[in-house]
C-alpha cells in the first residue's frame, strides 16, 4: 500500500534546503510512509525546490508556502500553509532530520485517540559527540516535564486556525495553543522517533537561539542564568549541580526504559549541556537587551512562545 492509498491522517514536512546532498535519503524515507496525506511545504530554492519535485513519488503533495501567510518562523508558515489542505483531524509535524518507522507513525497516531496533542520522544541516531551533548538535555528534559522533539501530533480542531507564526518555540506555542482550547496532552516518552544529528555547524549555530526559547518559561531562564553568579560566589557549588545534572540525566535514562535507545555517555556529559545552557543564557539576554531578540534565519526574532494566560484569554470562548 503506498503512502496515497491511505488517508486517515495528515503529515506535515515544512522544508527549507540549502543543498541536494540530503534528496535522496529524504525521499526514500518519505515515498515508503504509510497511513497518512503527506503535505510537503518546501521554501527552498528553485533548483532544490525542482530536484524534490522530482524525487518525490506522485502521492505526495509538494508546494510551495502560501505568500498570504506571514511571521518570522518559516517552519509554522510552512505548517499553516500544509493546514489549508489537511484532510483530515489527525495531524503529525515533523522536521526533515525526522524519521518514523511504521510501528512509531502508527503509535503516535493512535495515540491521539486519547489525546488531544501529543509529544513522542526523539533520539540521535548515529550520535557524533554534538548528539551525546544534546542528548544530555533530552534525559534531563524526560526526567523532568518532557523532551521537546523535532515531531508532534495533534488534532486539528483544537487549533482549526494554526499558531502564532512569529513565536520561535513554536512546539511550545502549538501545545500552549491546543491546551488554551480545551485540549489534553499526553507526552508519550515511550514512543519512540529517531532523528538525524544535524551538522557540527548548524548544531553550533543553534545553542544561543536554543537558550532564547527559555524567555517562553521564565522559571528555567532564571535557573539558568542563576547557575554562573552562584559558581563565581561559592565554587563548591559547581560540584553540587554537576552530581544534580548527572543524577536528573540518569533519571531520564531509565524512564520508559530509556536506555536502549540513550547513550550512558550522555549521562555523564549533562554537566556539560547544563554549563553550556547556562552560558548561552547570558548571551541570549545580551542579545535580547542589545538588539531586542535573538538573530534566526537572517532576522531578529524577538517573542518565544506566548504564555498559557495570553491563550486562554486569545481563545476564550
Amino acid at each position: 500500500m503506498s503512502g496515497s492509498e491511505c488517508r486517515e491522517a495528515s503529515y506535515i514536512l515544512p522544508i527549507r534546503a540549502t543543498s541536494t546532498a540530503h534528496v535522496s535519503d529524504l525521499a526514500n524515507y518519505l515515498n515508503g510512509l504509510r497511513h497518512v496525506q503527506l503535505i510537503v511545504v518546501d521554501a527552498s530554492e528553485e533548483s532544490i525546490f525542482a530536484a524534490h519535485a522530482a524525487a518525490f513519488a506522485p502521492g505526495i503533495r509538494h508546494l510551495r508556502p502560501d505568500s498570504d501567510i506571514e511571521g518570522a518562523n518559516g517552519k509554522v508558515r510552512g505548517v499553516l500553509t500544509a493546514l489549508r489542505r489537511c484532510s483530515h483531524d489527525k495531524i503529525v509535524i515533523a522536521d526533515d532530520d525526522v524519521r518514523y518507522t511504521q510501528w512509531s507513525l502508527r503509535a503516535v497516531i493512535d495515540a491521539l485517540d486519547d489525546a488531544d496533542i501529543v509529544r513522542p520522544q526523539n533520539y540521535f541516531d548515529p550520535l557524533p559527540w554534538h548528539a551525546v551533548l544534546d542528548t544530555s538535555r533530552t534525559l534531563i528534559n524526560r526526567a523532568l516535564d518532557g523532551d521537546w522533539p523535532g515531531t508532534l501530533a495533534f488534532r486539528r480542531r483544537f487549533a482549526p486556525f494554526g499558531y502564532n507564526p512569529d513565536a520561535l518555540f513554536e512546539n511550545l506555542e502549538l501545545v500552549r495553543t491546543v491546551r488554551a482550547r480545551g485540549g489534553s496532552e499526553a507526552v508519550r516518552r515511550d514512543i519512540y522517533v529517531r532523528r538525524l544529528p544535524p551538522a557540527t555547524p548548524h548544531y553550533l549555530r543553534q545553542r544561543v537561539r536554543q537558550a532564547y526559547d527559555e524567555f517562553a518559561r521564565p522559571l528555567r531562564l532564571l535557573t539558568a542564568l542563576s547557575i554562573v553568579p552562584l559558581c563565581i560566589v561559592r565554587p563548591s557549588l559547581a560540584v553540587v549541580f554537576s552530581t544534580l545534572a548527572i543524577v536528573t540525566a540518569f533519571v531520564g535514562l531509565m524512564r520508559a526504559n530509556g536506555y536502549r535507545y540513550f547513550s550512558w555517555l550522555a549521562v555523564t556529559a549533562a554537566p556539560v549541556w547544563v554549563a553550556e545552557r547556562a552560558i548561552c543564557a547570558w548571551l541570549a539576554l545580551y542579545e535580547r537587551a542589545r538588539f531586542g531578540g535573538v538573530r534566526y534565519a537572517g532576522r531578529i526574532v524577538k517573542h518565544a512562545a506566548s504564555s498559557p494566560k495570553e491563550l486562554r484569554r486569545k481563545w476564550a470562548v
